[in-house]
């Protein structure tokens, strides 16, 4: 049985999968998610079916995570941080009727192993954020950021990669 840190009251948790040890703080909204060992989730946090989280992660407060995003072990996701999972987002069809789930494709995002993601950055659908990776704080992310490279802006750019001792998990 998974240990859980959990304040305060906490709807029906049996379509989420929990590892070992994972601290999640209040008023949390996840469902159909898989969280690893010794994961923190931060207050305010929303964690939408289908999300995998690796172990050893810290997602912190205000962030929005969507169906289909998967991440790696060791991730830090900042403050306020959304991931997009609709390229085209619109309410309605061209006829005007409310657009439902069949109406809109998933895009899928990927964020590898020890990657970093600053606060309120905006990762955009279909991408893959590479292992050792940073992404600056305010970056709107539109394409692959490559292994260990960091990158800032709107859109996000390549600044630099990590080459220094102690920058990364992942050399």
């Amino acid at each position: 049985m998974a240990y859980v840190t959990m304040t305060e009251g906490k709807k029906n948790l049996t379509d989420v999968k929990l590892g070992e040890n994972v601290s999640v703080r209040d008023f949390v909204n996840f469902y159909g998610c898989e969280i690893g060992d010794n994961t923190k989730i931060g207050t305010f946090v929303e964690i939408q079916k289908g999300v995998k989280i690796g172990k050893n992660c810290k997602i912190s407060s205000h962030t929005f995570i969507c169906e289909g995003v998967e991440i790696g072990e060791g991730v830090c996701v900042g403050h306020n941080v959304s991931f997009i999972n609709d390229r085209l987002p619109s309410a309605v069809n061209r006829d005007g009727s409310l657009k439902g789930e069949k109406d809109w494709k998933l895009e899928k995002t990927a964020v590898h192993d020890f990657a970093s993601i600053g606060t309120s950055a905006t990762i955009l659908c279909g991408i893959t954020i590479g292992a050792g990776a940073v992404v600056g704080a305010g970056a709107v992310v539109t394409k692959d950021v490559p292994k260990n490279a960091v990158v800032v802006g709107n859109p996000a750019k390549i600044i630099r990669y990590k080459v220094q001792e102690g920058e990364g998990q992942n050399g």
